[in-house]
């Protein structure tokens, strides 16, 4: 045989037995490695494979915590309001004619006094003229009968002439100036309607949209623009009944003085953000609206970049009592459900718990909770989700509390006073 075959015979099974050889199977050395090496990487993967797939235990949910704040809140009150000016002048001419110019730009601020529409002035200008000229007339006619006056009083007091010819000339006299008077008269007037051919601002505000155009003809009854003040400019809401009654006894004193409130009002834009400037009530209306069972008051607000427009609406914010010792959390530890309210307390052991409660107004970022906290407790504000879903997975922890791993909430600055 060959030696690299892999039937193998000793030489003393040769000699003993010749008939019948004994036969050994031996597998080459490099095969051996090789198949050493496959089951040993076989094992290696298999290990792995069970490693993966080898799941680290969760630990306790990590969330953050806020503790519950007792403190005395201010209330607050907000009103729809609608703003207007205090005066809004709608421009109409005093005399009619055609319009020639607009000596302003729409929408742009006016000045008092300044000029606005031109109207043609000519006919107005020719009746100026003739009034001068009756003017004139009557003055000639009185400085006759004057003249008349001075030559026959001496000759009537001498019986020159009868009395009765100088009654007649002290009549013409008075006539004469009547007459005066009359014509004067009527040029002041002939010179008023030629200066209202040129319409001038009675306010100081923001000058609206021109309503006649150039060659129109207008007249007294013509409405060519409005003016609306709006420095300072009002605020006008409706409070109930019962909210007015509950301050009856300070609008009285407003009634009764006739001095402003100097309880601040709050503007809250359209666009949600605070009017920086502060206003105060300053109007009460006389009766109770019976539609509505509201009254109506009216708040000033100063306006000097005019910002505020007239017909804008927002709300009014006013002070109307005080919360005291109220129990403050974050606006984010609430959840509701179908207007049912819950929080969830972190317990001492760190053991988290669901607890419902009963709401109030909101303060700033903070929510007033009239029942079911306590001073000093703390609730999750973020992360209940978490912990939500922890026991949705172990439902048997609920009653006796969730593990979490709480951390301190910091709380955004709040405004002061509750919505």
């Amino acid at each position: 045989m060959r030696s690299g075959s892999p039937l193998l015979v000793s030489s003393s099974q040769r000699k003993t037995s010749p008939r019948q050889p004994v036969v050994s199977w031996r597998w080459p050395y490099r095969q051996n490695t090789a198949l050493f090496g496959a089951c040993l990487l076989a094992l290696l993967s298999l290990a792995a494979c069970e490693k993966k797939d080898e799941k680290p235990q969760a630990g306790p949910p990590e969330v953050l915590v806020s503790e519950v704040v007792q403190q005395d809140v201010p209330i607050f009150q907000e009103w729809v309001a609608q703003l207007n000016g205090p005066v809004n002048a709608d421009i109409t001419p005093k005399v009619q004619g055609y319009l020639l110019a607009q000596a302003y730009q729409n929408g742009y601020f006016v000045k008092k006094g300044q000029l606005l529409f031109e109207l043609d002035p000519r006919q107005y200008q020719a009746a100026v003229e003739q009034a001068k000229a009756q003017v004139a007339v009557a003055q000639a006619k009185l400085s006759e009968a004057t003249t008349n006056v001075d030559r026959d009083t001496p000759l009537a007091a001498q019986n020159a002439i009868p009395q009765k010819q100088l009654d007649t000339d002290l009549s013409n006299q008075a006539a004469g100036r009547a007459e005066v008077l009359a014509q004067q008269a009527e040029l002041q007037n002939a010179e008023l309607n030629l200066a209202w051919t040129k319409v001038y601002s009675p306010i100081d505000g923001i000058a609206g949209d021109a309503k006649s155009q150039i060659g129109d003809l207008v007249g007294t009854a013509t409405k060519m623009a409005t003016i609306s003040q709006v420095n300072p400019i009002w605020a006008y809401f409706n409070i109930s009944e019962k909210d007015y009654l509950g301050s009856a006894a300070k609008i009285s004193e407003l009634i009764r003085t006739g001095k402003p409130g100097n309880v601040p009002v709050r503007y809250i834009q359209a666009n949600g953000e605070d009017f920086p400037q502060a206003g105060r009530v300053n109007q009460v209306n006389r009766q109770i609206t019976g539609g509505t069972g509201t009254i109506q008051l009216t708040a000033e607000f100063p306006n000097p970049d005019s910002i505020l427009r007239p017909g804008g609406f927002g709300r009014v914010r006013i002070q109307t009592g005080d919360n005291r010792n109220a129990l403050l959390i974050p606006q984010p530890a609430v959840i509701e459900v179908q207007s049912l309210y819950q929080v969830i307390v972190v317990t001492p052991e760190n053991k988290a718990m669901f607890r419902p409660v009963k709401v109030g107004d909101r303060v700033g970022t903070n929510w007033i909770i009239t029942d079911g906290l306590k001073p000093g407790e703390r609730v999750v504000v973020e992360g209940i989700l978490k912990v939500q879903q922890f026991a949705a997975a172990a439902p048997q922890l609920v009653k006796e509390g969730i593990p979490v791993s709480p951390k301190p909430y910091v709380a955004e600055a709040s405004a002061a006073g509750s919505n």
